[in-house]
């Protein structure tokens, strides 16, 4: 049987600021995210199963995507909880303002790979995430490769 490549796109609104960065991005600020979540799987081939010809429901990524990335950040404002915005987030927490802490610098880079951890954990063991691609402006995007990760 064929590995098959399965594909969708996400969009989102969300605000960062990288804190000690030497540019225009250290202030506050947002971007329309468009997220591509590609999955690699073989169609199931059992006739009375009833997602017969599919890799995986697009119904069913949607799923997963939706409640661990899109509901998650759209809307919100991500800081990296080891720097002074943390004092920013808790005054913006304060005023009931939807405020994710991460680990990190929240560059597209690093939220990519912060997707692909979340997502990798609640696929299907027969399914494996192939890519993301998280495009941050119409001309700037990162991606994920499982393949430059392993």
């Amino acid at each position: 049987m064929s590995k098959i490549r399965i594909t969708k796109q996400f969009s989102f609104e969300t605000g960062h600021a990288l804190y000690g960065y030497d540019g225009k991005c250290r202030n506050v600020h947002g971007h329309s995210y468009k997220l591509s979540v590609t999955v690699l799987g073989e169609p199931i081939t059992d006739p009375d199963h009833v997602k017969f010809g599919m890799v995986i429901d697009f119904g069913d990524l949607k799923k997963i995507v939706k409640s661990e990335i899109v509901d998650q950040f759209d809307h919100a404002t991500v800081f990296n909880k080891n720097t002074p915005h943390l004092e920013l987030a808790k005054e913006l927490q304060k005023r009931d303002h939807h405020v994710i802490l991460v680990d990190y610098q929240p560059t597209s880079e690093n939220m990519v790979i912060d997707f692909a951890s979340k997502i990798q954990k609640h696929l299907p063991s027969h399914i494996h995430l192939h890519s993301l691609k998280l495009q941050e402006t119409e001309t700037s995007f990162a991606e994920w490769y499982a393949s430059d990760n392993e």
